[in-house]
């Protein structure tokens, strides 16, 4: 995540992450159904519209890094350097955000989004989000110039990778065998 750089707003993300730590902390005590947004605001000791003014809903609370994975995957293939492939760039960072969301500690709070359907529904639809958003990346890059279709396939494999590996038994294998199945689907829309 990036560090903001004037005191309101490192204030800001101070607060943001002070509700994020409480919400976590009370749905892992409680349980995801059993804990209310007046309960988070308690814990966070902030007002109930300052948690709606960071987070627009219960669900968000869990996928508190959101937009900062969205655009670690925007800039894999924007800030990538000249001439760099695609795919290994994109391979990098879904690795990355895998070895993160697989440390040690993350299994209780994959095993809360799995029990739930709200929380499962709300990150399928971050999960389009993500990969439309990845997909315009892909296709505003003059060097790649792929049709609008492959840049929306490339991305949801991608998207998809990232969920497929988090998942599987060896997630770094896991990502390389994917990746080997998207490079391969990468090169059958190169001219």
């Amino acid at each position: 995540m990036n560090m903001p750089s004037g005191r309101r707003e490192r204030k800001k993300a101070a607060t943001r992450q002070k509700i994020a730590d409480a919400a976590l902390r009370l749905f892992l005590e409680r349980g995801y159904d059993a804990v209310g947004i007046r309960d988070v605001a308690a814990e966070a000791d902030v007002a109930v519209t300052t948690l709606f003014s960071h987070f627009a809903s219960k669900e968000a609370l869990v996928f508190e890094q959101d937009e900062d994975f969205e655009q670690r995957l925007a800039q894999a293939v924007t800030r990538r350097a000249p001439h760099e492939p695609l795919i290994p760039a994109l391979r990098r960072e879904i690795q990355a955000l895998v070895r993160h969301c697989t440390a040690d500690g993350a299994g209780p709070i994959w095993r809360m989004i799995d029990a739930s359907p709200a929380l499962r529904e709300y990150e399928e639809s971050m999960r389009l989000r993500h990969a439309e958003s990845l997909a315009a990346a892909i296709a505003a890059d003059p060097d790649l110039s792929p049709s609008a279709t492959a840049s929306r396939a490339i991305a949801r494999f991608v998207i998809d990778a990232y969920s497929l590996a988090r998942e599987a038994a060896d997630p770094e294998a896991a990502v390389d065998e994917i990746f080997r199945m998207i490079e391969a689907a990468w090169e059958a829309t190169r001219p």
